[in-house]
């Protein structure tokens, strides 16, 4: 009798071969056992499934190849569909699990807590060799659980592949977005399901590259703006009383060099554009380029607008 897995390492690929074998050699080696993998290959070639086919881990390994190409986050809610565990721990083709007790530690979070979604420290590992390790402080832990809409200003989750949570069907990447699609589906899932847990341990080495959605979106207006105000449809009215996310909404109209609304609505989007966004647009329209784009001043200014909004 098959055994149900407690958690499904759900992989969305994309033709990157040697990095899937990299992610797949990691999960090999891991001592809790527990669980399934669920790839689900969005590649247009059939090389993915030769080297899933002929891996050591194969018998563990669920393969779908996608009929039509599903793109950036379908595809990652593709793999939650077809997924059979309790818990989904998402994990993209160019990041890797740190050591062999890597999901251990997941579980073992699992096993003694009573939360619904839990994340860990991570590590960047860039192309050149170099890393960095990412670890949260109390201060910005005690932040995303008392308001996860702080987020709004910050990620600090981090990505995908450093977090695990309890499987809700109703619950699904949102696949409008690209850029922002990882901290929206969080904000959602506190609201829901409740704070987040933290395991301050490095658990996931995340690979980065230029090739990644998220750094290819930066400084596009196209894909910034229409995804920021999509973000910013879900938040409460409430979250723009935050300093944080009044500061992101400022941050953001200030590096895009917004001076109207027509810029945000040829960008592409359609819907309602908050009541303070005209007023901070007009605040900011009246202070010199040069001053604006400077830190102090900038910050100065922010907080002069903050409070005359608020």
């Amino acid at each position: 009798m098959a055994v149900t897995p407690l958690i499904s390492i759900c992989i969305p690929a994309y033709q990157r071969r040697e990095n899937l074998k990299r992610l797949l050699d990691s999960i090999e080696i891991q001592t809790f056992r527990l669980f399934e993998v669920i790839i689900t290959d969005d590649s247009p070639g059939t090389e993915l499934r030769e080297m899933v086919e002929s891996h050591p881990l194969s018998p563990k390994i669920h393969y779908y190849k996608n009929h039509r190409t599903l793109g950036t986050p379908e595809n990652w809610n593709e793999g939650f569909r077809k997924s059979g565990g309790e818990w989904i721990k998402i994990m993209h083709d160019d990041d890797w699990f740190s050591g062999p007790d890597s999901l251990y530690f997941f579980a073992k979070a699992i096993e003694k807590g009573t939360g619904g979604f839990y994340f860990s420290a991570y590590t960047n590992a860039y192309q050149d060799g170099l890393s960095n390790k990412i670890r949260l402080g109390f201060r910005q832990l005690k932040s995303v659980k008392q308001l996860p809409e702080t987020l709004f200003a910050s990620n600090k989750i981090g990505p995908p592949s450093v977090i695990i949570f309890k499987k809700d069907n109703d619950l699904t990447f949102d696949n409008r977005m690209k850029w922002l699609v990882d901290i929206d589906f969080y904000i959602r899932y506190f609201k829901k399901h409740g704070p987040p847990q933290y395991i301050p341990k490095y658990l996931v080495q995340i690979g980065i590259s230029e090739s990644q959605v998220t750094r290819s979106s930066f400084g596009k207006p196209d894909i910034e703006i229409p995804e920021r105000f999509m973000l910013g449809e879900k938040l409460s009215d409430r979250s723009i009383h935050y300093i944080t996310v009044f500061d992101a909404w400022w941050r953001f109209l200030r590096n895009l060099s917004i001076k109207d609304i027509a810029q945000i609505k040829n960008s592409g989007y359609n819907g309602k554009i908050p009541d303070f966004i005209p007023s901070i647009i007009k605040f900011q329209n009246k202070i010199p380029p040069s001053i604006l784009k400077t830190g102090l001043f900038s910050k100065t200014f922010m907080i002069i607008s903050y409070l005359k909004i608020r």
